[in-house]
């Protein structure tokens, strides 16, 4: 049997306080661990250097987005990729439950969920109401049925790292990379992880992080889901001025009422509402066109035959 080969990606800013730790546990589990310290002020790559890590430095903070997407390229020789939080999260004894499905072939990507059996209860309120709109707007978007959209702990198999555009510098990467692995057909399994709160040292405002996820997914639903985006509003507007239309024009021939302006701004929306749904059928045509042509490439090459081939999982140090 062939090893499969192991890479953890851990972005990084800022971390000094729990990055040496992290980078020790990991290194258990996985073959290398690569660090990208995304403009830290802090001595985050120092610490990460000497407890084992290798180190990729951003000159300036640019986003967790854009350190994964460097991340993936450093470890694209790898067979299995993990990316893991920096601040101490996630438990890195986890690490086997992401990666079986994927040397079990039950999976082309392993999500960690906090949420997986519906218990939120140690769940901070403002992280609770935010987290279940942004699960159910990734969802919407992206055909998915997923309980924690913003885990940043998970698994990728190496054959899946084409499928993500990485266009996200920072906020709604996670979503993202859930809503590319469904349009490119990826097999997404999730397994229960734990996390503790007590740790969380980012300096992200949570309110403005969420907003800015959630404009971020409105703006890929706009592309990947124009019916729901133009469309339906689109459809809701015409029956509505139909409806108020017709009320109107009824009250104005009944004598109710002496001004046809209500009835001509209930026709305007009409057709407000029939050339905004048209324009939903006439994006969404566009995008099922761009998808037949991304999934479907007029020359196709063959994949490593490694690819295939059945791993054995060992934990390092045992």
């Amino acid at each position: 049997m062939t090893k499969i080969k192991i890479t953890a990606i851990l972005p990084a800013y800022n971390e000094e306080v729990s990055i040496g730790s992290i980078v020790i546990s990991t290194l258990k589990y996985v073959d290398n661990v690569f660090v990208i310290d995304d403009g830290s002020a802090d001595n985050t790559s120092e610490i990460a250097k000497l407890a084992g890590a290798e180190v990729i430095n951003h000159p300036f903070n640019i986003g967790k987005g854009a350190a994964l997407k460097t991340g993936f390229e450093a470890a694209k020789s790898s067979d299995i990729i993990i990316t893991i939080d920096s601040d101490g999260q996630h438990n890195p004894k986890e690490i086997p439950k992401l990666v079986t499905p994927i040397i079990n072939d039950e999976a082309d990507m392993v999500n960690g969920s906090r949420y997986i059996n519906g218990d939120k209860k140690d769940t901070p309120s403002y992280r609770r109401i935010g987290q279940t709109v942004l699960d159910k707007a990734t969802n919407l978007n992206g055909d998915l049925n997923i309980t924690d959209s913003q885990s940043g702990f998970r698994a990728f198999a190496r054959h899946t790292i084409p499928a993500f555009r990485f266009s996200c510098a920072s906020f709604g990467i996670e979503s993202e990379m859930l809503m590319d692995a469904a349009n490119a057909g990826l097999r997404v399994k999730e397994v229960e992880i734990s996390v503790r709160y007590d740790v969380d040292g980012s300096t992200k405002n949570p309110v403005t992080h969420g907003v800015g996820v959630l404009m971020r997914v409105i703006n890929d639903l706009e592309f990947q889901r124009p019916l729901y985006y133009f469309t339906l509003p689109g459809v809701i507007i015409i029956i509505t001025g139909v409806i108020l239309g017709l009320m109107f024009f009824g009250d104005y021939l009944g004598g109710g009422s002496r001004s046809l302006l209500p009835t001509v701004l209930a026709i305007i929306a009409t057709l407000a509402g029939g050339f905004l749904a048209f324009t939903g059928i006439i994006l969404d045509s566009i995008a099922r066109m761009i998808n037949h042509v991304v999934n479907n490439p007029t020359y196709t090459f063959p994949t490593d035959a490694s690819s295939n081939s059945q791993f054995k999982f060992k934990q390092r140090g045992k």
